[in-house]
């Protein structure tokens, strides 16, 4: 095999990786249908489908880096497939819970992601876009919110646990880490945006 087959393999958008985030954006239209059935099962597997959504996540990253299955496509295809899954979630649940600071919580977490991205992808139109690469804080941010998010898509106490109250404290701090997230990558940006290092 030489080294030009090798390179259009690793290049090619049939992969695992791309494979798990299709996976992912298939899972909206049977999350919502899952969230909305009449039967007492259908909370509990809606939290697990988008439980396992989430998991793919990390999953497509890990797989593409260790194999160098990166492609194009692949590159698109995953933050969209982030963003559709978790605004699928916040519009489900506030459909249920339409409370002022349930719907707060989710137009400030939508905000924030229509807006870093459309700052990356400004930034990589400058040919700058490592400089808002995903953060710690953006990692840390993404965990504790597919936490809380599955916990309140379940909707049940288990074992006495108030488990939608315990999901929406976690939310609210992923809301908290989601501006905070947004600071850091605006002031990451900063330069650029004000106009002082032109290209």
């Amino acid at each position: 095999m030489n080294i030009s087959t090798q390179a259009a393999e690793i290049k090619s958008p049939f992969n695992l990786p791309n494979a798990l985030t299709w996976f992912r954006i298939l899972m909206v239209p049977a999350i919502v249908v899952l969230f909305y059935l009449p039967y007492t099962w259908a909370d509990p597997a809606a939290c697990a489908g988008f439980a396992i959504a989430g998991i793919t996540d990390t999953l497509d990253g890990y797989y593409a880096r260790k194999w160098q299955q990166t492609s194009r496509l692949g590159a698109f295809l995953d933050p969209v497939a982030d963003k559709l899954i978790v605004a699928a979630a916040l519009v489900l649940i506030v459909s249920k819970d339409p409370r002022w600071f349930v719907v707060l919580m989710a137009i400030v977490i939508i905000g924030r992601e229509i807006a870093v991205s459309a700052l990356r992808e400004w930034m990589a139109e400058i040919g700058a876009r490592g400089k808002v690469a995903v953060s710690g804080w953006g990692k840390i941010k993404t965990i504790v919110q597919i936490v809380g998010l599955s916990m309140m898509l379940f909707r049940q106490d288990l074992f006495g646990l108030p488990i939608y109250r315990m999901g929406l404290a976690l939310s609210m701090v992923a809301m908290l880490l989601t501006l905070w997230s947004m600071i850091l990558y605006l002031r990451a940006a900063w330069p650029e945006l004000r106009g002082s290092s032109r290209r």
